[in-house]
């Protein structure tokens, strides 16, 4: 417990799956959370489900406007900022043959624009407070060997990657004590993962545990939570520009077939 007492974390992309997890367990072990998402409903539930310690705003990861107010609104309901989870995504299925310029830009205005948003105005504000921080950007195993039918997605996922170690080497730079990581998970149970799957818009916690199986088993949003807490908190003071896999060794062998 309090891994993480009284840091000032934004977590976006917060009303369901891993963006929930990562707030919930961030706030059980002693951190402040501030969730975000366009999803209203889910995201008071999820916040209203923490407490005190929680507050949801609104927020369009690809608006420069939102970033400034969500971050601003950080900094005075809690008192500075500390964490950042640039977690918000979406995915569009088709090859680069297959995908319209429209949904390329789309995907990439949330997975990668948003994170550069994210970072871009959390750094300041953490060097604000001189306590320094931990910004842990959301990518994905497509970044590091790409998939033929979500072209969009890996292009974006592997922006994320790229700039992910930009931004470290720019701290490590300034001298300001923030760090910047990225983790990759494979396959994750959440409701994004299962609409993407099934192109269903909703779905029970049953017909999600159904997409994983022992021929391809998928990960719990709390197995990424528990990195996210990790790399937010100061046991991984040392840990910075790393991409951190979370596959299953999905990664260590090219795809089935190839």
């Amino acid at each position: 417990m309090n891994r993480v007492k009284d840091k000032v974390c934004i977590v976006t992309g917060a009303a369901s799956g891993m963006g929930r997890a990562d707030a919930k367990m961030l706030a059980a072990e002693g951190a402040k959370v501030v969730l975000t998402d366009l999803n209203e409903k889910d995201g008071h539930a999820a916040a209203a489900e923490i407490g005190d310690k929680a507050l949801f705003i609104k927020h369009d990861v690809s608006s420069e406007a939102d970033w400034e107010k969500v971050v601003a609104t950080a900094v005075s309901h809690f008192g500075g900022l500390d964490v950042l989870v640039n977690n918000a995504g979406m995915m569009t299925m088709g090859s680069v043959v297959d995908c319209t310029l429209e949904d390329y830009r789309k995907v990439n205005a949330v997975n990668s624009d948003g994170v550069f948003l994210g970072c871009k105005h959390a750094i300041p504000a953490m060097e604000a407070t001189g306590r320094g921080g931990s910004i842990i950007n959301m990518s994905s195993v497509a970044a590091l060997h790409g998939m033929s039918f979500i072209a969009a997605y890996s292009a974006s996922k592997g922006a994320v990657a790229a700039l992910t170690k930009s931004v470290a080497l720019y701290c490590r730079e300034k001298r300001n004590g923030i760090r910047c990581n990225s983790i990759h998970p494979d396959g994750v149970k959440t409701p994004m993962v299962f609409k993407v799957a099934t192109g269903a818009d909703s779905a029970t916690r049953e017909e999600i545990e159904s997409l994983s199986t022992e021929a391809n088993p998928m990960c719990e949003p709390e197995d990424i939570a528990a990195l996210v807490v990790y790399l937010a908190s100061d046991e991984s003071k040392f840990v910075n520009a790393a991409e951190m896999l979370i596959d299953n060794a999905a990664t260590a062998t090219p795809p089935v077939g190839v």
